[in-house]
C-alpha cells in the first residue's frame, strides 16, 4: 500500500488535500492531521470518491473526531476522541487510529483484531523537545506491542493553547518498534510504500 503522509497548514477549506490527491493519483491512502477537515466531511467524502483514494484524518462536530473514508467515499469509521478505538479492514489491511493525545491519555484500546496499520493524526506540533521525544517513544512501544506499522503526522503550523513553540512532527515506526523515518521541523510530505518500507519526501505544491 502506498500512503501519503501530509503536514498541511491549518485552513478552512480542503484545498491542500485536493491538491495532493490530484498531484499524486497513485497513492492508496492519505493521512492528514487531527481537525484538518474542520466540519466539511461531505466534501472530503466527495474528494475521496472522485480520486479513488482512502483517507484517515479528523474533523470537529463540534468536538474532535476521527474519520476513515474508503475509496468510494463511504465513511467506514467515525468516532469521537477518547471513545473505544475499533478497527476496520480495507483491501485486506486491518487498521485503526489513535487521535492526538489519546497516545498519552489512554494508549491504544484494541478490539481483539491483529493490526497491520495504526494511524495517529495529531493536531498542532509538539510544544517542547521533551514532548517530541516522549511521543515518539510511546509510538515505538505501541507499534512493537501490536506488531503493526504506526504512522503519525501533525499540521505544519499552529501552537497548543498558549505555547509559543510548535514543532511539526511526522513519523513512521515499523512492526519491531524501529524508526522508518522521524521528521521534526520538516514539513515535506512523505509517500511510504508499506510493502517495501521505502519512502520519498517532497514539498507540497507551490501555493499551498
Amino acid at each position: 500500500m502506498k500512503i501519503l503522509i501530509g503536514l498541511p497548514k491549518l485552513e478552512n477549506q480542503n484545498r491542500q488535500l485536493e491538491e495532493v490527491l490530484r498531484g499524486e493519483p497513485e497513492v492508496d491512502l492519505v493521512l492528514f492531521p487531527e481537525g484538518y477537515l474542520n466540519e466539511d466531511l461531505k466534501l472530503a467524502s466527495t474528494l475521496m470518491r472522485s480520486c479513488g483514494t482512502m483517507l484517515v484524518s479528523g474533523y470537529r462536530k463540534p468536538k474532535d473526531r476521527l474519520v476513515i473514508i474508503g475509496r468510494n467515499g463511504e465513511v467506514v469509521l467515525d468516532r469521537a476522541k477518547y471513545e473505544q478505538h475499533g478497527s476496520v479492514e480495507l483491501e485486506g489491511v486491518r487498521m485503526t487510529s489513535l487521535l492526538c493525545d489519546e497516545l498519552v491519555k489512554q494508549g491504544l484500546i484494541g478490539d481483539g483484531h491483529t493490526l497491520d496499520l495504526i494511524f495517529h493524526p495529531i493536531g498542532v506540533g509538539m510544544f517542547s523537545e521533551e514532548q517530541f521525544s516522549e511521543w515518539i517513544g510511546l509510538a515505538k512501544n505501541i507499534a512493537k506491542q501490536h506488531g503493526a506499522i504506526m504512522i503519525g503526522t501533525s499540521h505544519a503550523d499552529g501552537a497548543y493553547r498558549d505555547s509559543e513553540i510548535s514543532i511539526p512532527i511526522a513519523y513512521c515506526i515499523n512492526q519491531n518498534g524501529e524508526e522508518i523515518f522521524v521528521k521534526k521541523n520538516d514539513v515535506r510530505m512523505v509517500i511510504l510504500d508499506t510493502n517495501t518500507g521505502s519512502f520519498h519526501e517532497y514539498a507540497l505544491v507551490e501555493g499551498a
